[in-house]
C-alpha cells in the first residue's frame, strides 16, 4: 500500500518536479501578448510580470511507494507582441530545458540543458547505505517534427554528475485550444537509459537492506501526462497537470524499487502585472 508524507522540500528539488510535470511549459500564455504574431509590432519590451505558485505531489524518490507534498513560487517577465527570445524555449524539466534553434516548416531542433538533481540516501529506507547521488549538469540536443496536430520528438540527455551516462528520450504531443482561453496538452513518451545511469539509479551493492542487484541499459519508462492552462481573465490563469510513469525492465526489476507505478500532480495559480498599469 502507497504512504504518503508531507515534506518541506528544497527549492530546487520542488523546482525539478514542477517542470517536470507542466507538460511544454514556457514561457508562452493563453493571451495574444505571449504569441508570436507576424503581421503584429515587433515590441520586444517586457510588456508583464508574472508572479504565482504550484502545489503538488510526486514520489519521493524514482521506484518509491511514498509521496511528498510541496509548494514553489516563481516569477518571469512577459515579453510584447511579436517574435521573442523567451518563446524559443520549452521546459520539460529542470533537466530538459530546450532551446529551438530552428523552427521552420514543422521542423524543430535545438540543444537542451539542465540540471540532474541527483538523489538522497535519506529519501527511501531502501536506499540506506547506498550513499548520496550528488547532481550536474545535463547537456544534450532535440529534434522534432510536427505531423498535423502531433508533434513527434527525440532527444538526447548526457547526465555529468555522480550519475555519468545518458537517456534518450522518445515523445509525442498534442496541443488544442478548447476555447479562447484553455488550452489543453496531452503527451505520451518512452525513456532509454545507458548503462551507466541505470548503474547509478537502479543497481544496489553494499550492506544496504535492498538485495544485491546489477542494472544493464534499456527502456526505463514509458509515461503519459495531460495539463489544462485557463486563462480567467485578463490578468489571473490556472494550470493543472497530471503524469503517470511505469518502470520497465531493470528499472521495474531493482531491489530498491517498492512500486513500479509513479504519479505526479499539479496544480499552479498566477496574476500578471502589466508594466503599463
Amino acid at each position: 500500500m502507497s504512504h504518503f508524507s508531507y515534506k518541506c522540500c528544497h527549492g530546487l528539488s520542488a523546482i525539478a518536479f514542477a517542470l517536470a510535470v507542466s507538460a511544454s511549459a514556457s514561457a508562452a500564455d493563453l493571451d495574444e501578448s505571449y504569441k508570436d504574431d507576424a503581421a503584429g509590432a515587433s515590441d520586444r519590451s517586457i510588456e508583464a510580470i508574472k508572479v504565482g505558485g504550484f502545489i503538488g505531489v510526486r514520489p519521493s524518490y524514482e521506484g518509491s511507494d511514498e509521496y511528498e507534498a510541496f509548494g514553489l513560487p516563481y516569477i518571469f517577465p512577459v515579453m510584447g507582441n511579436g517574435p521573442s527570445f523567451f518563446n524559443r524555449f520549452d521546459v520539460y524539466g529542470l533537466d530538459d530545458i530546450r532551446f529551438k534553434l530552428i523552427d521552420r516548416n514543422g521542423f524543430l531542433a535545438g540543444p537542451l540543458a539542465g540540471y540532474d538533481m541527483g538523489r538522497d540516501e535519506d529519501d527511501g529506507d531502501l536506499l540506506e547505505g547506498l550513499g548520496d547521488i550528488d547532481g550536474g549538469f545535463v547537456g544534450g540536443g532535440f529534434i522534432g517534427y510536427n505531423f498535423g496536430p502531433i508533434l513527434f520528438d527525440v532527444s538526447y540527455h548526457h547526465f555529468f554528475g555522480d550519475a555519468d551516462g545518458y537517456q534518450i528520450r522518445f515523445g509525442a504531443e498534442s496541443v488544442r485550444y478548447v476555447s479562447d482561453r484553455t488550452k489543453l496538452t496531452a503527451r505520451i513518451g518512452a525513456t532509454y537509459a545507458d548503462e551507466g545511469y541505470m548503474d547509478s539509479y537502479f543497481s544496489v551493492s553494499g550492506a544496504g537492506p535492498a538485495d544485491l542487484f546489477e542494472a544493464d541499459a534499456g527502456f526505463k519508462d514509458v509515461n503519459a501526462q495531460i495539463g489544462v492552462q485557463t486563462q480567467l481573465d485578463q490578468n489571473w490563469s490556472v494550470r493543472g497537470s497530471a503524469k503517470y510513469s511505469r518502470l520497465l525492465g531493470d528499472a521495474a526489476d531493482s531491489t530498491i524499487v517498492e512500486n513500479e507505478n509513479q504519479f505526479f500532480g499539479l496544480l499552479g495559480l498566477s496574476y500578471k502585472f502589466n508594466m503599463a498599469d
